[in-house]
């Protein structure tokens, strides 16, 4: 792993304990120009990884808390008339910021989860008319509670479909676990945590995925797992482009936290369910993770080639 991304998992690591394939993961979503969905129970350190992947990437940082009166409005910012100027001064909402923390997002109604639709796809929002570019770098990382809890409305397959990678962080295992019941609190460690990549470094990164080389071998692999989830009966509907694109996208960035320039077939692998679990669907609906049985399935099913 380069050393960059080895400060970045390390740093996040020592306040988020014995998490750190899902910190690499989330690290590989974001060089990856991604958005990060973390779906888990309260309490799980959902906000925590995304305050401290804020703190050491140097990000302009905002979290919103979303409810179900929350209006698009109060996402995107509005217009209010000045009567000293005689015109409308636009006050720009928590959208406009480099990394913001959607906490709780399927808490909201649909209405206003569509309001970062076009600004997760495109960088950019269309407010009364008018187009607004926002920062850059620009990621959006929500939680969500699973849909089974009371107080939550279900994201659509759209709104899904934005999300690079969906994780979940899971139970801590019993040594992290005895650390937090003897006191010992890591949270308290980031306001002291400080970036460990500048915004030019993080651009670096960027752009050093986008030329992280995949051979025409694996590209037919790629493309034989994306053909099986459309023809064959087990799933509902089959992976988009834009699922495909992604799949890669992150495949890509995975082999560079893994210290390559080139994909091997382990990359498409190691992200499949992180990527592929919100997007592919069974012939009965599924809530939470279970489509990890699908991504299996999908794998065990279709023979490694190159």
């Amino acid at each position: 792993m380069q050393p960059l991304l080895t400060n970045i998992v390390a740093a996040v690591g020592q306040v988020l304990l014995g998490k750190e394939q899902q910190v690499k993961l989330a690290v590989a979503c974001l060089i990856g120009k991604g958005h990060l969905l973390l779906e888990d129970l309260p309490g799980m350190g959902k906000t925590t990884l995304a305050h401290c992947l804020a703190r050491v990437l140097g990000l302009q940082y905002q979290r919103m808390q979303f409810t179900s009166d929350l209006l698009p409005a109060d996402i995107l910012g509005v217009a209010v008339f000045d009567k000293n100027q005689s015109a409308f001064k636009f006050h720009p909402g928590p959208i406009f910021t480099q990394l913001l923390l959607a906490d709780e997002i399927n808490r909201s109604t649909p209405k206003t989860q569509s309001a970062l639709l076009e600004a997760m796809e495109e960088g950019q929002v269309t407010i009364e008319g008018e187009t607004r570019s926002l920062p850059s770098p620009f990621f959006v990382i929500a939680t969500q509670n699973p849909i089974s809890q009371s107080g939550t409305f279900m994201l659509p397959e759209s709104q899904l479909d934005r999300f690079l990678m969906r994780l979940s962080l899971g139970y801590p295992d019993h040594q992290s676990e005895r650390l937090l019941l003897q006191g010992v609190d890591p949270r308290g460690r980031i306001a002291e945590m400080q970036p460990v990549v500048t915004p030019e470094q993080l651009a670096d990164l960027q752009k050093q995925v986008s030329g992280v080389h995949c051979s025409e071998a694996l590209l037919d692999y790629l493309q034989k797992l994306v053909l099986f989830t459309r023809v064959d009966g087990r799933f509902t509907y089959g992976l988009s482009p834009r699922g495909a694109l992604a799949w890669l996208s992150a495949a890509k960035a995975w082999a560079l936290l893994d210290g390559r320039d080139y994909v091997i077939p382990e990359d498409i692998q190691a992200v499949a369910s992180a990527v592929l679990g919100h997007r592919v669907r069974g012939g009965e609906v599924e809530e939470g993770h279970e489509h990890r049985d699908l991504v299996h399935y999908l794998l065990k099913s279709v023979a490694v080639v190159g």
